[in-house]
């Protein structure tokens, strides 16, 4: 897969991801739920931290993990240049590319949501607001996929600790660029062995 395809893969999913971001920013109230499917909803919610929604606390902990993020996704650009100059295996550099659009999309609103959207609490956003509710490098990611396959379940009483207790699955709530970086880790772990194939050296002796 050349470099130029790779590149354009990228921008297909930062588009989605960004035009798909934008527009639940700007037309759902943060929190406002909408059922698409009984397993799969529309829930608008915002994280300030990686995965999970786990936060660096202090002062400087959101700017650390932006600013952290960056260094990962200049990183990951420099193993895709790198994989693609060494024309190595498309499942390798489909698989980089995806994590790379996945970073640089989180990271896109981690620095620059704060300082052109109005707050979502309560009201819809205004994108390029005059009041927006952050500064450069501490915007919030916007999170909207929530598919409950199964929810409010009541586990069996014979489980130890969690017996008789409800849960849901699958209960996390991500984005587009969240699906990208997930796929491409899923590629790298399941096509291992044809992502990081060498070609055999001919020996002409």
């Amino acid at each position: 897969m050349s470099l130029r395809n790779a590149y354009f893969l990228i921008f297909l999913i930062l588009l989605v991801d960004q035009v798909s971001k934008i527009y639940i920013k700007t037309n759902f109230i943060l929190g406002e739920e909408v059922e698409v499917f009984r397993w799969f909803r529309i829930y608008f919610i915002e994280n300030e931290g990686m995965a999970w929604g786990t936060v660096i606390p202090g002062e400087y902990g959101k700017l650390f993990l932006t600013l952290f993020r960056i260094c990962a996704v200049c990183a990951i650009g420099y193993w895709l240049w790198d994989s693609a100059r060494r024309d190595s295996s498309k499942y390798l550099i489909v698989a980089i590319a995806l994590i790379f659009a996945g970073a640089l999309g989180n990271i896109i609103d981690s620095v620059f949501y704060g300082v052109v959207f109005s707050d979502s609490y309560g009201q819809l956003a205004t994108l390029f607001a005059d009041d927006p509710y952050g500064k450069l490098f501490h915007g919030k990611v916007v999170d909207m996929l929530y598919f409950p396959f199964i929810e409010d379940a009541i586990l069996p009483d014979w489980l130890p600790f969690y017996g008789g207790k409800s849960f849901t699955f699958f209960n996390a709530i991500f984005n587009i660029a969240d699906m990208a970086i997930s796929t491409g880790i899923g590629i790298l772990i399941v096509f291992n062995k044809k992502a990081f194939h060498k070609p055999e050296e001919v020996d002409f002796n």
